[in-house]
């Protein structure tokens, strides 16, 4: 995920939380939200 940049990986958050995908997909990225201080962004 290191490639991805701050934008996309929100956008991908927001996208993977609509779609209900699995928990474990999104708590990866919203580890990698809290790495990059993008917390304001975790529903």
């Amino acid at each position: 995920m290191d490639k991805l940049s701050d934008e996309l990986l929100i956008e991908s958050y927001r996208k993977a939380t609509e779609l209900q995908l699995s928990y474990e997909f999104i708590q990866l990225m919203e580890e990698e939200m809290k790495r990059r201080s993008l917390t304001d962004y975790i529903q």
